[in-house]
């Protein structure tokens, strides 16, 4: 049987969850329909990786401030008012800042989650906690897209039901007599740290956020300029979304058996392939392309993750997830600029030309990359782990970190190993 307290979290997650995946691609949609610049739409979504960057600086601040709990309710509030916001005004301008807010809102909400989420895992249901998280993340992310089509992009109910989500997602936690877990500690971040520790994973993560970001956040502009309906374009997200989800399981599986790189490589060849169908094909394939290129694309962080653990020492860890976190960030901050860039320049096809060239460039850093650093052994290879890109706490979930570790005396040598079993993941 669930314990109680993780489902009270859950439910709050999975509700928060469905209503910043609905307004993602609703914003999108209904800018589309207002007239917005391909380029304004784009930095919408820019604005929204900043904000989640700013997030990631300030949430731990806040919560040892304020509490986990006044800390959500007041994010929470946040994201609610900047949804009712997008229909006071319809100014580029003030749909950007709003983005902005609503991307630090959504990482100290998801912060908080992720700190109750840790504490309740410590008590060795960990593989459940995170399998249950996976499922309710997929679920209300991929529903929540279903609700454009039925309410309708083009009222304004449609983001007044968004800001009851998010509202009602302070039900379960404010009502419950759950108590505050440790808050989380200070994380450094020291870019050539994490270059030292992996450098295909630093730019792995990177590359994500140039390709993905993008995806969910200008894709829905995309699928609209190539003719969709505003549930055809539910679809189309959700579908990517979806294939995410499950081709990322056998890749992991492969990748602890074979290696990280030569998954990577071959995944990154599906994702590039994928984009060159969506480029060169019309409405009649828009569908199977998107599903290849979610199935191979998304993957791709939680591979470039699993081959930065691989090389990292404990006490390393929580500092190396904030810091591809920031990395995919930039890159999604980027990524959506310049996409909405292109499209405006050069029409919708040209969304995937970009992503397989990104996609076709990670390819070629990688087989450098194998030329001048071997391989993990396997049997020195941490597990495979599925991960959310929703903050740092996240990984310290999957890898059972509960409390801090010590930090190495030399971090500045991140890939000298001991060599011995693999304690990390309970070998």
């Amino acid at each position: 049987m669930l314990n109680p307290v993780l489902i009270t979290i859950i439910a709050s997650a999975g509700i928060l969850l469905g209503g910043n995946g609905m307004l993602g691609t609703l914003v999108t949609v209904r800018a589309n329909l207002e007239g917005f610049s391909a380029t304004q739409i784009g930095m919408m979504g820019t604005g929204y990786f900043l904000g989640f960057m700013v997030g990631c600086f300030l949430s731990p601040v806040m919560i040892r401030r304020a509490g986990h709990i006044r800390v959500f309710a007041g994010f929470a509030a946040t994201a609610a008012i900047c949804a009712l916001g997008l229909i006071l005004h319809t100014e580029p301008w003030l749909w950007i800042l709003l983005r902005g807010l609503t991307g630090v809102a959504f990482c100290g909400t998801s912060m908080v989650v992720e700190s109750w989420l840790n504490e309740i895992a410590a008590h060795g249901n960990r593989g459940r906690v995170l399998s249950v998280y996976r499922i309710v993340d997929l679920s209300a992310v991929t529903g929540g897209q279903f609700l454009l089509p039925i309410i309708g992009a083009d009222t304004f109910q449609i983001f007044t039901v968004n800001a009851m989500l998010f509202c009602a997602a302070l039900l379960p936690v404010s009502l419950s007599a759950l108590s505050s877990p440790a808050p989380p500690e200070s994380t450094r971040l020291r870019p050539r740290v994490m270059w030292a520790i992996s450098p295909v994973a630093s730019v792995g993560v990177v590359t994500v956020g140039l390709a993905n970001g993008a995806f969910r956040t200008v894709g829905p502009l995309y699928a609209q300029r190539m003719g969709l309906t505003v549930d055809q374009v539910a679809l189309f997200m959700s579908l990517g979304i979806f294939a995410g989800v499950v081709f990322q399981y056998p890749l992991g599986w492969l990748s602890d058996r074979v290696g990280r790189r030569g998954v990577l490589i071959l995944t990154t060849l599906g994702a590039a392939g994928a984009s060159l169908l969506l480029a060169n094909s019309g409405v009649e394939m828009i569908y199977v392309g998107i599903f290849l290129f979610g199935g191979f694309a998304m993957p791709l962080y939680s591979l470039s993750v699993a081959h930065a653990n691989d090389f990292a020492k404990p006490g390393q860890y929580l500092e190396l997830s904030a810091g591809l976190i920031l990395f995919f960030s930039i890159g999604a901050a980027l990524g959506s600029l310049i996409v909405s860039m292109l499209i405006n320049r050069f029409g919708p096809g040209a969304f995937f030309f970009y992503t397989s060239t990104i996609h076709l460039c990670f390819v070629v850093f990688v087989v450098y990359r194998v030329t001048r650093r071997a391989a993990v052994p396997r049997e020195l290879r941490g597990r495979f782990v599925a991960l959310l890109r929703t903050s740092p706490l996240n990984l310290r979930l999957a890898r059972g970190e509960r409390l801090p570790l010590p930090v190495e005396e030399n971090p500045d040598d991140p890939v000298e190993r001991t060599p011995g079993p693999d304690t990390r993941h309970g070998r």
